[in-house]
């Protein structure tokens, strides 16, 4: 009986099971499919370049681990060049809360050991009391603390990790702390954190501490050094990767001989606010893919990575006496934070990457912090 069930079993199954072409016995197997090479292949970092294609999408097998992103489709995502410096130390908010207070300078104190006391920022009482250099006091002489929170800047710690940690931008520690060029912290400093003490960041307050941009990198993007640490002197090759830790000896002046074209282009998008409203801090170069992006002039990488979303592949270089260049869109980065690089170097290919409308560059020219019309420092062609 058995025997008779199962055939008849499989005749019932048959209508549910789609039918499948059976090859013929003496047929040569059919050939393996071809399948067309990807556009760009993965790569190990060794150290850059760096590829920062646009768009990745991660596998869902990925999610919550630190491997590379892999793409469905598309290019495939590079590992990253360096790690951040502000990523390299994580932060403790462990701010310490100061009320408002009077305190009468005993004998031998110093504003440092006031400071100390209190838990307040040596800077903001000095403000606060419209001290002056070389921030003399004198015993029984009363001074106002302000009251705030005050975080203890570690060995490390970069002005935008400590940002992160709080969930405030940045930019409004630089404003509360009234923090000048060149924007370094030092370990031990105490700054001043805005807010309300004991009360947390709201969701929007918090995303917008993770949004960078150009100026938040340039003012905060610096780890804070021991006390007499040296700074490391750039590397003349990115095959010396610099650890995100150490503080790069910037250039203090300008080499000279003016700036240069990055690349030759059609400049598409000019300096200054668009038809829509929108403002451009640079100009926008039409290049094709994987044109080179050269360094305007001499300087030393101060960033090169994908931390701002809307740039995509990002290198700025600092050239002293306060000038600053900065390439986005790049599809490959060839240079590396700490590096010296020569007028006309390459440091990186173009691309289509970040809110790039069409393969071309971003190019932006900062004096200070204040960007500046690019077309009017470069060369007339």
């Amino acid at each position: 009986m058995k025997r008779v069930a199962a055939p008849f079993a499989l005749l019932l199954l048959g209508g549910c099971i789609p039918s499948v072409d059976m090859p013929v016995e003496d047929a040569p197997p059919p050939p393996p499919p071809v399948r067309e090479a990807p556009a760009r292949q993965p790569q190990r970092y060794d150290p850059p370049p760096v590829a920062y294609p646009r768009a990745p999408r991660r596998d869902a097998a990925n999610d919550g681990d630190d491997r590379p992103a892999r793409q469905v489709d598309g290019p495939v995502a590079m590992p990253r060049a360096a790690r951040p410096v502000w990523e390299a130390r994580p932060v403790t908010p462990d701010a310490r809360t100061v009320s408002d207070q009077r305190y009468v300078v005993q004998p031998g104190d110093s504003l440092r050991a006031i400071a100390e006391r209190t838990g307040a920022g040596s800077e903001a009482i000095a403000r606060a009391n419209d001290l002056a250099p070389p921030f003399t006091v004198r015993a029984g002489e009363r001074l106002t603390i302000p009251g705030g929170r005050y975080h203890l800047v570690r060995q490390g710690e970069s002005g935008i990790a400590i940002a992160r940690a709080y969930g405030v931008e940045w930019s409004r520690i630089v404003a509360a702390n009234a923090l000048e060029e060149p924007y370094i912290l030092r370990a031990g400093q105490r700054i001043l954190i805005p807010g309300e003490p004991g009360q947390p960041a709201s969701t929007a307050e918090r995303a917008a501490a993770f949004r960078l941009d150009i100026d938040d990198i340039l003012t905060g993007g610096e780890p804070a050094p021991a006390p007499r640490q040296a700074p490391a002197k750039p590397v003349a090759s990115a095959r010396r990767v610099l650890p995100p830790t150490a503080v790069v000896e910037a250039p203090t002046r300008f080499a000279g001989g003016g700036f240069t074209w990055p690349v030759e282009g059609n400049v598409v998008g000019r300096f200054g606010p668009g038809r829509s409203g929108e403002r451009n801090d640079g100009i926008t170069i039409a290049v094709p893919i994987g044109t080179p992006i050269r360094a305007t002039a001499d300087g030393v990488v101060a960033y090169a990575g994908d931390g701002i979303a809307a740039l995509g592949g990002l290198v700025i270089v600092k050239h002293g006496g306060g000038w600053t260049s900065v390439y986005g869109y790049a599809s490959k980065l060839l240079v590396q934070r700490g590096q010296s690089v020569k007028r006309g170097q390459t440091i990186a290919l173009s691309g289509d990457t970040g809110f790039a409308d069409r393969p071309e560059l971003h190019f932006e020219l900062r004096k200070g912090r204040t960007p500046v019309d690019p077309q009017v420092q470069l060369p007339r062609r």
